[in-house]
């Protein structure tokens, strides 16, 4: 199943599973967005659903994966023999979302729920593991306070020109 939406005034071909960048979205990482403004919904195999009433209450699903930045466009402004020369960078500000549900009816699937719990529990595994790890003792201090100081060696004696 795919569907075609409509976000920051650019239209993509989504399926689920699929990772899209769009233009920024009030969200965190981690969330869940839903995406309201869906133009068609097809399956493989089937005619597309396109009719204003079939898609009035559709909506895809998605997690923000990352708030991000676009990579840096250069803008070079340039007016030939008038010594007239500026440059400057723009990086548009993004969204990184993985699509996580199609649905025809605007309900979430099921599916979502279970995957979000186990990620919860192996976090909670990692935590110990890393409380377990201590630091090395310091050998190298042990070793300088060993040793006794050098003695102050007096000046080089200059030499005469004979």
């Amino acid at each position: 199943m795919f569907a075609i939406i409509k976000t920051g005034g650019k239209q993509y071909k989504v399926a689920e599973n699929d990772v899209i960048k769009v233009e920024k979205l009030a969200a965190e990482a981690g969330s869940t967005v839903t995406l309201d403004d869906v133009l068609m919904i097809g399956e493989s195999g089937k005619a597309a659903k396109t009719a204003s009433a079939d898609l009035s209450r559709a909506a895809v699903l998605a997690e923000v994966l990352d708030q991000s930045r676009a990579d840096k466009i250069i803008v070079f402004k340039k007016k030939r023999r008038h010594n007239y020369r500026r440059k400057a960078g723009h990086r548009q500000h993004q969204t990184v979302l993985r699509i996580t549900g199609i649905s025809a009816t605007g309900t979430k699937p099921k599916a979502a729920a279970r995957k979000a719990a186990p990620r919860k529990e192996a976090d909670k595994a990692a935590e110990p593991k890393a409380e377990e790890k201590k630091a090395a003792p310091k050998k190298a201090a042990a070793k300088t306070e060993a040793r006794p100081k050098a003695k102050a060696k007096a000046p080089a004696r200059k030499k005469t020109g004979e």
